[in-house]
C-alpha cells in the first residue's frame, strides 16, 4: 500500500481475449508493483474468445493482480456465468442493463476507508441493449454509496458516444473520484481533472492486439465494410499493448490530484 497522501487507482481498458489476458498476466504485476498501485480495476467484458468472460478467465485476471472487473454489453451473453455474477462481490456487469444475474455496484474495503465502484452502460447507438437512463441510475448508486460511507467512487461507464460519456462524466464531476469511459476500445488523449475534482478520460482504450481492428482480424474487418461479408470475428494475434489510466486520488478528499495515461 502506498504510503503516502494519496492512493493510486489504475483503471485498465477492455481485455480481449487470451491474448488480452496473457498482456496482463505478463505486464500488471510488476507495472503494479514498481508504480506502488493501491488498486486495479480491469474491464474484462471482453476477456474471453469471442467475447463475453468466463469464470476461468476472471480468476487469471484477479491472479495477475486486478482488485474489480467490470464489464459491459457482452457481459450477460454467456449464461454460464451468471451464476459466478450472483456469487463474486468484484465482478460487475453495467448495473442498468435488464437482466436478473449480477450487479453494478461494489464496495472495496481499503482499510482506512471506502472504494465504491460503479459500472454503467450507455444508449446512445446501443438501444438495443434496453438500459435504463445512466444519469438516474448513476444517481439512485451514488446515494447507495454515500449510505456506505465511501470516501473513493470509481465510475466504469461502457457506452459508444463520446458524448454520453462526456456528458455523464461532467454530470458526475465533484461527486465521484474518476470516470472513464469502455467500449470504443481506442484510447482517448483527453485525461484531465474536471473543475469539481474528478479525474477523467472518455476511454481507456483496450488490452490486446497492437494491428487489428478493436482486437479482431483487420481483413475480416474490412472486408465486412468493403463487401458487406459478415464472416464470424476471429482475434488478432501478434504484439499486443496494454491500455489503461492511472488516477492519484488525495486520501483526504477522495478527489483527482493527477491523471495519467499509460500504454504497456
Amino acid at each position: 500500500m502506498n504510503n503516502q497522501t494519496t492512493i493510486k487507482l489504475l483503471a485498465v481498458g477492455d481485455v480481449c481475449g487470451s491474448l488480452g489476458r496473457r498482456k496482463v498476466l505478463h505486464t500488471l504485476p510488476a507495472f503494479k508493483k514498481e508504480n506502488q498501485i493501491d488498486r486495479v480495476i480491469i474491464n474484462a467484458e471482453n476477456a474471453a474468445d469471442g467475447n463475453g468472460m468466463t469464470k476461468a478467465d476472471a480468476l487469471e485476471l484477479f491472479a495477475a493482480g486486478a482488485d474489480v472487473l467490470t464489464g459491459g454489453n457482452h457481459t450477460l451473453r454467456r449464461r454460464e456465468v451468471y451464476e459466478f455474477l450472483d456469487q463474486s462481490d468484484f465482478v460487475l456487469r453495467p448495473h442498468n442493463l435488464p437482466g436478473e444475474a449480477g450487479k453494478g455496484y461494489c464496495l472495496f474495503d481499503m482499510g482506512f476507508a471506502s472504494l465504491a465502484v460503479l459500472n454503467l452502460a450507455g444508449r446512445v447507438f446501443l438501444e438495443k441493449s434496453g438500459a435504463e437512463n445512466p444519469f438516474h441510475v448513476a444517481d439512485r448508486l451514488l446515494e447507495q454509496a454515500k449510505q456506505d460511507g465511501a470516501r473513493f467512487i470509481a465510475v466504469d461507464f461502457h457506452a459508444e458516444a463520446t458524448s454520453e460519456k462526456r456528458a455523464l462524466g461532467l454530470y458526475l464531476d465533484g461527486r465521484v473520484s474518476a470516470f472513464w469511459g469502455t467500449h470504443t476500445h481506442v484510447q482517448t488523449a483527453d485525461e484531465q481533472i474536471l473543475p469539481g475534482g474528478t479525474g477523467y478520460i472518455t476511454d481507456l482504450g483496450m488490452t490486446g492486439p497492437v494491428q487489428s481492428v478493436l482486437g479482431v482480424k483487420s481483413e475480416i474487418i474490412i472486408n465486412r465494410l468493403k463487401e458487406n461479408d459478415i464472416s464470424k470475428f476471429e482475434a488478432a494475434d501478434g504484439e499486443c499493448m496494454l491500455n489503461a489510466c492511472l488516477f492519484e486520488l488525495d486520501r483526504a478528499t477522495g478527489k483527482t490530484v493527477r491523471v495519467q495515461r499509460v500504454i504497456l
